[in-house]
């Protein structure tokens, strides 16, 4: 059997190969590393014990589940507060609990929901109710 045209073909192939797959093998080796948000607000080196309301590990995992829970209980219960097991009370609230002192939107939040590959026109949905918090610098 004889292939006519083959060099042409065969070349034309290849490239059509290399531009399909070009996404998968583009960013071989390229790994991106783990943003690590900004803690260092007025509100946090104030603090004498740097604990948030749940460990790190956690809130770095579940923290929309836990903003979704104060959501349900502030709106629909009316409890604004919540305590830890330490004895310490938290504002139920967004904007007046996290942000209080994680007040670095675009150096805390930003920037492992950019890592995470959020849409920043689609997600976090938190600012469709709450007001952005303004950043000052």
């Amino acid at each position: 059997m004889r292939l006519y045209n083959g060099k042409p073909i065969l070349c034309g192939l290849a490239f059509f190969i290399a531009v399909v797959t070009f996404p998968l093998w583009r960013d071989m080796g390229c790994a991106v590393p783990v943003p690590q948000p900004g803690t260092d607000t007025p509100v946090i080196r104030e603090m004498t014990g740097k604990r948030c309301i749940l460990p790190t590990s956690e809130m770095r995992t579940g923290h929309m589940q836990l903003l979704n829970e104060w959501r349900t209980v502030a709106v629909q219960n009316g409890s604004r507060s919540q305590e830890t097991v330490e004895g310490k009370t938290y504002a139920v609230s967004l904007r007046n609990g996290c942000m209080n002192c994680h007040s670095n939107k675009t150096q805390f939040c930003d920037r492992c929901h950019s890592y995470a590959g959020m849409q920043t026109d689609s997600a976090p949905y938190c600012w469709t109710c709450h007001i952005a918090p303004r950043e000052d610098g």
